[in-house]
């Protein structure tokens, strides 16, 4: 067996994705503990100091207590390589977070057992599902009062369309929680409050062994036979190809702030998740053994270190060995390029890497070169396929406060935008600039990091608009006729291509009526 091939099957690279506050975090954290790359967790608060979590290292994330960039953490355990993307949960950063999955194999989805499957969570699942990616769900939170897990396991069925499969099985909940049975490994876990310690295990043979009894109580014990009993006629045994094709979500139970039932779940997960998977290209399907290296950019960054001004470009590597100071290609401008100092990250802290394999994501300094899904090979004309940017739904004008700042303000302005957290579009009628986001929320982070990062100030202007839509048409007269008709509400992007600003769903759907050889489009891809 080559290297190549010995690396591809150690990776396991995966996103973390939630519902804002479901403790996805908290996850993170205690995997990088078991993974031994973090020694102590982030979640311990005292009043003198304040540790934050490792994974939410921008300024602003640790002042909302909210993750709004999707970190990147790889660590070994055991004889596995694991990638961690964590994902922000709050729905104004969704965009963030679909590109994210475009970039991994496998999806841990965490719910809160007392809120049960969110909003957000089903958006997420259904992109999962177009791309058919395997999801094991972990049911959070078990130390507090929360729904009966046979409840918790109907609910995932129908509201993320997905079979489940339970592989680890709770004793009680809240106060009375007592630990959770392993149905994979046939092991019994007793739960101990302790947010650093792990808690302790009790060796049984299967699960008429008395040590449960005598663990948990007779009342207990039999409860939990009942229900295993009743877990066994319902649900199908566990079956790892039906993982694989995202048709069965294995289910494990635990509490991440005490680091409960989360060994159990990254266990199995080494074991059953997919090592990297074959791309399909425009061209053609790559796979991840073939020699030559590939890869796509599926995110940007500005200013990962404050006091250099510099953007990473995050690569996911598709096929072959990426090597340090080789020349790669960037296919959509032609340009040859040599990264001389690529990383691989531990949250923020970086360090530089000679080489990478299929399912690591390397991070390049990018000084203007790349944009989001761009194809990196080592000499071959490909494409992937590209990641979608959705038509934003919120729009305000942007102004500049401080005139003597307009330099910082364009730089800082072009960085942001390179990450995708938002588009710009530049009115053609009266020259103002606008900015589309899907959440209110990214318009606090851009003026945040704007002054912070590029001491650029602006302040935002209302403006009534319903959708931006790209247009095209093969007849240049009627595409023409419509610029001239519509003159005050057309704009271009960055790319400088028509966009048309409808103020309303009745005059968008007149347009189209109106105007039957143009074509609009509510994605940048067409």
């Amino acid at each position: 067996m080559s290297d190549l091939t010995d690396e591809i099957q150690r990776r396991r690279t995966f996103a973390i994705i939630s519902h804002p506050d479901a403790g996805k975090t908290t996850l993170t954290e205690k995997l990088l503990l078991f993974g031994g790359a973090i020694h102590i967790a982030g979640a311990v608060k005292s009043n003198k100091i304040k540790k934050t979590a490792t994974s939410d290292w921008m300024e602003i994330e640790k002042q909302r207590g909210i993750s709004v960039a999707t970190s990147v953490m790889g660590f070994n355990y055991g004889d596995y390589k694991i990638n961690i993307l964590d994902t922000p949960g709050h729905q104004d950063f969704a965009e963030d977070t679909y590109r994210t999955l475009t970039a991994v194999d496998s999806v841990i989805i965490v719910v809160d057992v007392a809120k049960g499957v969110e909003q957000q969570t089903r958006k997420l699942m259904e992109v999962c599902r177009m791309r058919s990616t395997p999801v094991i769900i972990f049911v959070n939170k078990l130390d507090r009062e929360g729904r009966d897990p046979f409840d918790i396991l109907d609910e995932l069925e129908a509201e993320l369309k997905i079979s489940v499969r339970p592989l680890s099985w709770p004793i009680n909940i809240g106060q009375h929680f007592k630990g959770v049975y392993n149905i994979y490994e046939h092991s019994l876990d007793l739960f101990t409050p302790d947010k650093q310690k792990v808690s302790e295990r009790v060796e049984i043979d299967n699960v008429d062994d008395p040590r449960i009894d005598q663990a948990v109580g007779e009342a207990d014990a039999a409860k939990l036979r009942e229900d295993l009993e009743l877990i066994e006629g319902v649900y199908p045994d566990f079956d790892r190809e039906s993982y694989l094709q995202g048709k069965v979500a294995p289910v494990f139970f635990g509490s991440a702030l005490n680091t409960f039932g989360v060994k159990e779940l990254l266990d199995c997960f080494v074991e059953i998740a997919p090592s990297p998977r074959p791309v399909d290209a425009i061209e053609r399907r790559i796979n991840p053994d073939e020699p030559n290296f590939s890869g796509f950019v599926f995110k940007i960054h500005a200013n990962m270190d404050p006091n250099h001004r510099s953007c990473i470009a995050f690569v996911k590597i598709c096929s072959g060995k990426f090597e340090r100071n080789a020349v790669y290609r960037n296919v959509r401008t032609g340009k040859t390029l040599k990264f001389s100092a690529p990383t691989a990250f531990m949250a923020q802290r970086k360090s530089i890497v000679d080489e990478a394999w299929p399912g690591d994501i390397v991070g390049i300094p990018d000084t203007g070169n790349f944009k989001i899904g761009d194809t990196v090979t080592a000499g071959e004309e490909i494409h992937f396929r590209g990641l979608p940017s959705f038509s934003p739904e919120m729009f305000k004008y942007i102004e500049n406060t401080d005139p003597m700042k307009s330099k910082q303000l364009e730089k800082g302005v072009q960085q942001l935008m390179d990450e995708g957290v938002a588009q710009l579009f530049t009115n053609q009628f009266n020259g103002r600039k606008i900015i589309g986001t899907v959440g209110q929320l990214q318009f606090e982070v851009i003026q945040y990091r704007l002054l912070h990062e590029y001491g650029a100030q602006v302040r935002w202007e209302p403006i009534s608009l319903y959708k931006a839509c790209w247009i095209e048409s093969d007849d240049a007269e009627a595409l023409a006729q419509f610029r001239r008709r519509k003159h005050q509400f057309m704009a271009t992007d960055r790319e400088g291509r028509d966009v048309f600003l409808a103020d309303s769903n009745y005059v968008l759907q007149m347009a189209q009526s109106d105007f039957p050889k143009i074509r609009f489009h509510f994605t940048s891809e067409f």
